[in-house]
């Protein structure tokens, strides 16, 4: 029997979606003395296995699937801070440690997600370019002689 949290891991989904599939009676769990969720290892089998016909390799729209794998590396985990919609596009901004990162996204990926004020959620950034820069103060000598050429 796993906690919530490791059976959220194992299915590769947030903890609060794991806990939205709880209450909606998608997935079986025990409770605990205490009242805590328990799943089952044939359960996180159940919902890790393909839930296509042995005739169609089809999988229908209302169908929950759950992604196994991903091939960026850079990955991010936070805590959704603000969700806004407005027409085509959405905007979702993530605090991920002391940082906030920002992503547009389609509104229909958006409405998909059902993302909320402090759920959990993963970015994943693939970039073909990243660029990195480093500040330092700029010598004396240098500001003055910049501002001198200013004036002129």
């Amino acid at each position: 029997m796993l906690t919530a949290r490791a059976a959220a891991e194992h299915l590769g989904v947030g903890y609060s979606t794991l806990k939205q599939w709880i209450r909606g009676g998608k997935i079986r769990t025990t409770r605990t003395a205490g009242g805590h969720h328990r799943v089952s290892e044939s359960e996180i089998d159940r919902l890790l296995a393909p839930h296509t016909s042995p005739g169609r390799a089809r999988i229908s729209e209302r169908a929950t699937v759950v992604i196994l794998g991903l091939s960026g590396r850079n990955r991010l985990r936070g805590f959704v801070e603000e969700v806004r919609a407005d027409g085509v596009l959405g905007q979702v901004r993530l605090r991920i440690g002391t940082a906030t990162l920002t992503a547009v996204i389609t509104s229909d990926a958006l409405n998909e997600l059902k993302l909320r004020r402090g759920d959990e959620a993963l970015a994943i950034i693939k970039a073909t370019d990243v660029m990195i820069a480093r500040e330092v103060a700029e010598p004396i000598h240098r500001q003055m002689k910049s501002r001198r050429a200013a004036a002129r």
